[in-house]
């Protein structure tokens, strides 16, 4: 019995969501037409007129299949008896009406890389919607790219929100986020919904338009959320940019013997600094000479490894007498 029900169920989900993509097919194809009724005719426009006049052709006809099964069901539940023997046979076969494709699940290699190729091939559609303002805009923007209607365009416009942050320009870096929270909220109807986000995005602009309080508050809190995301990662990659940075000017200037000559240096006594920085020699052989003489060996061994000390600087007649001290 549960079984039997079930199959029902599954066949009116089917029957609503062909409905909706249809709806969504014919609004497409209206606009497609009216363009062609205003003289804007090129191959590409023309090429997917014919694909989606194909596409509500075979939704009108897979509707019209779905719902007399549909009616089948309902008029074979009305005559059968519910006991084991009679709910056991198999009415039809449920892959039968199973509208949705089997997809392979991807690695994170090949989303990566897929990501990748999509953002190098849309990165200029990409940031162009992210500086749209007015909902019209973003969907007819849509209406006219819906390849962009992905989860790549949400992660892409929100690495352009990371990088306008970085670079303080903070107005653009909202404007995209509310973009990309547009596009992120699009994405999350189609997954309720279990349709294509390219078949429910105007769904979405219908819905903000006149979105009641608790469905707006939703999404401007969704906003504010994003922005704060945004401005931590944003410090973190600046804060590991510093850290780069740092570590590469510290390769640079360490000494022959590998040590860092800001470190060795703030590691000394302090008459032994003051000799560093006025550069007296005479001044840093008397602070020597008042250390015991391991100890006076280790800084003075850890003045050469970093470079603070040259010993062969010394010229002439002079350098016997300095290394002798």
């Amino acid at each position: 019995m549960a079984e039997f029900q079930q199959r029902g169920e599954d066949l009116e989900s089917n029957v609503l969501e062909c409905k909706s993509l249809l709806e969504e097919a014919q609004g497409r194809l209206k606009e497609l037409e009216e363009g062609r009724n205003e003289g804007e005719e090129d191959e590409e426009r023309e090429a997917e007129l014919k694909k989606v006049q194909a596409v509500v052709r075979k939704l009108k006809k897979d509707e019209k299949s779905y719902e007399k099964m549909l009616e089948e069901h309902r008029r074979e539940a009305k005559k059968q008896p519910w006991d084991v023997d009679t709910i056991s046979k198999e009415g039809f076969s449920k892959s039968v009406v199973n509208i949705k494709p089997v997809t392979k699940e991807e690695t994170e290699k090949e989303k990566v890389e897929k990501h990748k190729t999509f953002v190098e091939k849309y990165a200029k559609e990409i940031k162009h919607f992210g500086m749209l303002r007015r909902w019209e805009d973003s969907q007819q923007y849509l209406s006219d790219n819906p390849h962009l209607v992905c989860e790549e365009t949400a992660n892409c416009l929100v690495v352009i929100c990371i990088d306008f942050e970085i670079d303080e320009k903070h107005a653009l870096m909202e404007q995209v986020a509310h973009q990309a929270i547009v596009m992120q909220f699009i994405l999350d109807l189609a997954r309720t919904l279990e349709v294509d986000p390219r078949g429910c995005f105007r769904k979405f602009f219908s819905k903000i338009k006149t979105a009641d309080k608790p469905y707006q508050d939703a999404f401007d809190r969704e906003l504010k959320l994003v922005k704060e995301r945004i401005r931590s990662c944003a410090e973190a990659r600046m804060e590991d940019a510093m850290r780069e940075m740092e570590e590469e000017e510290k390769q640079k200037r360490l000494g022959p013997g590998g040590l860092d000559p800001v470190e060795v240096y703030e590691s000394l006594p302090k008459d032994l600094q003051k000799s560093f920085d006025e550069k007296n020699l005479q001044m840093l052989q008397e602070g020597l000479s008042k250390l015991d003489l391991e100890e006076g060996n280790y800084h003075l061994r850890r003045c050469i490894d970093s470079g603070l000390w040259v010993p062969d600087a010394v010229e002439g007649d002079n350098e016997d007498d300095e290394e002798e001290d």
